[in-house]
This record gives structure tokens, C-alpha cells and sequence, in this order.
């Protein structure tokens, strides 16, 4: 049962970014892992390509050929994919084996309202593909209430429309303690607590907030978000392996990867210790790891895996020592005593 992501999120949020780090990370802990391209307009990519959605359209073709701007070029393309299914459906047999990532476009519209996307992976799912949506945020949407009640409506929304088990990212948070200090502590924001704290903050940001039938506005978008219960953030610093780590075994509880058979899987005694719920990191304050004393936990972690990398090292130096000579002609081997060969015996010993 092949398991994989569905990377969303909007210009910017670094989703090609996030599929390159993931790439590189599954590789790293012995996981098979393809990444798929679905933007047509991404010609350029860090990763490698497993299968690439412009070896079928290109978004430049639709823009001359048609007449369209770009956002409306995307959405053909998508359409263009839907309606040539078996293409995508044939490409992904060569990779059923690997756990796969869709880099997905960055206009909301295709998560959002637009059909196609959704009914793509719905036939995908159809088809035995057990899916995560990852949906990315870039963490400068804290610095702003206005912004970041936007972005809560936005993952909301995408987790309607695509109707899948669902993490929403916040992506960049090791620049976070470079913004302007926040109102709340890191996990107001991941936790979505009550919106309406952020009232007062909403009407410092612009005077036409201040007035009585905005105020209602707001009252209405804080209740219906907290009647839903369903929007929540993980943090995300690509670059920071804990955090990695962290993020993927979030997303393999969503999937249900953890309860997957590691039979077949082409997993490494590490990838079967990520399925053990036991073993999941004790995430550390936000507050404190990201903003607080980010430096201090950056400096101890850059330590703590020097010292490993050093006892690796030195474990696989006294792996590869050479090993000891054979006795000679009369030599007593303390376990196993006399252990030379007669000059008779026919047999020709060669020391190396």
C-alpha cells in the first residue's frame, strides 16, 4: 500500500523546499522515497524528479496557446490532468514500492474551491494510496492578527475541501525570534486558542477594525473557527533534524504508516523504531526552543551531534582494525592453544 503526502500551501511557504529536505531526510534514515512534481510552471527543481507533470503539459504552451495569465493556466493544467488520469496512473506503477511526495502548485484556489486537485487524489485513493495533506505556512504570518486569522480560514477551508487526514505547518519558525516580539507565546498560535484574544491586537493593526460591526465580524470568525476544533499547527525549521524528525513521525501517525508492516517496506531498523509511538521526542516549549533561547538549543544540538558523529566514527574505526596475524610455527594461542601449521600438513598458508 503505497504511503505518501500531498505538499499544498501558498507562494512562498517553501513546499519545493520542504520536499527537497524531505527527500534528502527519508534518504538519510533508509526510507525509498520519489518525489512527483504537479506544478507546471516549476521548471527548475533541487530534487530529483521522479515523475513531472510538465512531461505532460507545460504551463507556458497553455499560456500561448490559450491566451490565459498564469493562475488560470494552472487550473487548465490541473483539469488537463484529471482528464488524462491514466497518464499519472501509469507513471506512479514504477514507484508503488516508495513512499511518495506531490509538490502541488501554490495557488489556493486548487485546495480551496477548485475541483480538480481533490478528485485527482480521490482516484489515487481509489487506488490503495494512503494520503497526507501537509499544508505549509510561512511563520510570518504571526507577525501580523490579520494575517494569521486569514491563514487559520485558509486551513480550514483546504481541510474541507480535500477531505484527507490533514497536518497544517508552520514552516520557517527558526526565524521567528528574528521578528518583532508577539503578542502570545508560540503556542497560543499552534494550538489556535481562542481568537478573539487577538481582538485588541486586530484594531491596533487598522482603525476600520475599530468599529462596532467589525467587531461583530470578528466575534463571528473566532466562533465558527473554535465550533469546528479542527485547525491546529506543528512547527517546522527544515534545516533542524529534531524538528524533522518530529514532523514525520506526526505525519506517519495521520497516515497510518506507523501501523504498517515494515515487511516490504524497504525499512531500516531506524525506520521501524519511527513506527513506535513510545519512541516520538519530547518536544521541548516552543517559546523557549525557537524563540527564548534559540541560540542555546542550536548550540547544544550542533554538540550533541558532533559527539555523535565523533562516536560513530570511532566505532567503525575498531569495526575496520586489521586483524591479528595468524600465529607462527609454534606459537600457543591462549584460547585455543597450539595453532601452527605443521610444515608437512600440504597445506600453503599465505600472510597478508
Amino acid at each position: 500500500m503505497p504511503f505518501a503526502q500531498l505538499v499544498v500551501g501558498s507562494p512562498g511557504s517553501g513546499k519545493s523546499t520542504y520536499c527537497d529536505g524531505m527527500h534528502q531526510f527519508m534518504g538519510a534514515i533508509g526510507r525509498a522515497c520519489s518525489v512527483v512534481n504537479l506544478d507546471p510552471a516549476n521548471d527548475h527543481t533541487n530534487y530529483p524528479v521522479a515523475l513531472d507533470i510538465r512531461s505532460l503539459i507545460k504551463l507556458e504552451d497553455i499560456m500561448r496557446d490559450d491566451k490565459l495569465g498564469p493562475n488560470g493556466a494552472i487550473l487548465y493544467a490541473l483539469e488537463e490532468l484529471e482528464h488524462n488520469f491514466e497518464w499519472l496512473e501509469e507513471g506512479l506503477k514504477e514507484f508503488d514500492q516508495d513512499y511518495l511526495l506531490f509538490d502541488c502548485p501554490g495557488q489556493v484556489e486548487l485546495y480551496t474551491h477548485h475541483n480538480s486537485l481533490r478528485n485527482i487524489f480521490y482516484k489515487l485513493q481509489k487506488l490503495g494510496f494512503r494520503f497526507v495533506a501537509v499544508h505549509l505556512s510561512d511563520s510570518i504570518c504571526l507577525t501580523q492578527p490579520s494575517l494569521y486569522i486569514s491563514n487559520v480560514l485558509l486551513s480550514l477551508r483546504a481541510m474541507i475541501q480535500m477531505d484527507m487526514p490533514h497536518v497544517n505547518v508552520l514552516s520557517k519558525i527558526d526565524k521567528v525570534s528574528s521578528y518583532d516580539e508577539l503578542p502570545f507565546n508560540l503556542e497560543y498560535y499552534t494550538d489556535v486558542d481562542d481568537l478573539t484574544y487577538l481582538t485588541p491586537y486586530l484594531e491596533e493593526e487598522s482603525p476600520a477594525m475599530r468599529s462596532e460591526k467589525f467587531g461583530r465580524l470578528n466575534e463571528a470568525v473566532a466562533s465558527m473557527v473554535d465550533s469546528y476544533g479542527l485547525v491546529r499547527y506543528e512547527v517546522l525549521a527544515v534545516e533542524n533534524k529534531k524538528s524533522m524528525t518530529h514532523l514525520l513521525r506526526i505525519i506517519d501517525r495521520a497516515g497510518g504508516y506507523i501501523f504498517g508492516s515494515a515487511e516490504g517496506a524497504n525499512d531500516t531498523v531506524w525506520a521501524v523504531a519511527m513506527r513506535n509511538e513510545s519512541s516520538m521526542l519530547d518536544v521541548p516549549d516552543l517559546q523557549e526552543r525557537w524563540v527564548d533561547q534559540k541560540e542555546e538549543h542550536d548550540r547544544l544540538e550542533m554538540e550533541a551531534e558532533e559527539q555523535a558523529r565523533r562516536e560513530n566514527e570511532n566505532a567503525m574505526g575498531m569495526d575496520l582494525d586489521p586483524a591479528p596475524a595468524m600465529p607462527t610455527e609454534g606459537e600457543m594461542d591462549p584460547d585455543f592453544g597450539d595453532m601452527s601449521v605443521p610444515a608437512d600438513s600440504g597445506v600453503k598458508v599465505r600472510r597478508k
